[in-house]
């Protein structure tokens, strides 16, 4: 009798962790909407045009020249990390102004324009549109990052899924060990049971 209520009690408080990741494994194998959630947003580039060359820094170990909306830039990378350069002198380009950002990134709409919609206001860490994207610009590398409430969402059903409940890694890593612990405990209990009722069923029987 003892074993029965361990098994039920164990049973009980898997309850909640079992259905969340019954549903949340459900999503992840049908993966509705990731190709919005998760695409990959670029800065639209445009041919460079005949007689455009850049003279190679030989402290670069890699660089390459891109013509966007704003005009031609050269990003490089060096020892220290990336740079973004002006095309006409090979000077650091500064971050452009609020408008020059604005006209380059709703400029990269036009690949999913229903997804973006128009910048409705700039941050100095991203710029929202009115379809509640977040949009992260990298002036350095020149890319761009996207984020929307679809990828909130996904991410959450992650969280979930993985017993990430809190936001303490800590936390959430007892949390995981003791559920699968109490998993094992389960499916052992239930093991046991089975056997010990059908050894009940073979003696009477005999």
């Amino acid at each position: 009798m003892k074993i029965r209520r361990l098994h039920r009690i164990a049973g009980v408080i898997l309850l909640l962790p079992m259905l969340g990741w019954a549903a949340t494994g459900l999503v992840f194998f049908i993966k509705p909407g990731y190709s919005g959630a998760y695409e990959v947003l670029a800065v639209r580039t445009y041919p460079l045009g005949e007689g455009f060359s850049v003279a190679a820094n030989p402290e670069w170990l890699e660089f390459r020249c891109i013509r966007t909306i704003l005009g031609n830039h050269v990003i490089a990378r060096t020892r220290q990390g990336w740079v973004h350069l002006d095309a006409n002198d090979l000077r650091p380009k500064e971050r452009p102004a609020e408008d020059e950002i604005r006209r380059l990134v709703e400029d990269s709409f036009t690949a999913n324009p229903a997804r973006y919609g128009r910048i409705r206001e700039i941050t100095e860490a991203a710029a929202i549109t009115d379809t509640g994207v977040e949009i992260r610009l990298d002036w350095q590398r020149l890319t761009l990052q996207q984020r929307g409430r679809d990828t909130n969402f996904i991410d959450l059903l992650y969280r979930i899924h993985y017993l990430q409940w809190t936001g303490a890694k800590s936390l959430d890593r007892a949390l995981g060990l003791a559920g699968l612990a109490l998993l094992i405990a389960l499916a052992g209990l239930g093991g046991f049971l089975a056997w010990k009722r059908k050894r009940e069923i073979t003696e009477q029987t005999e």
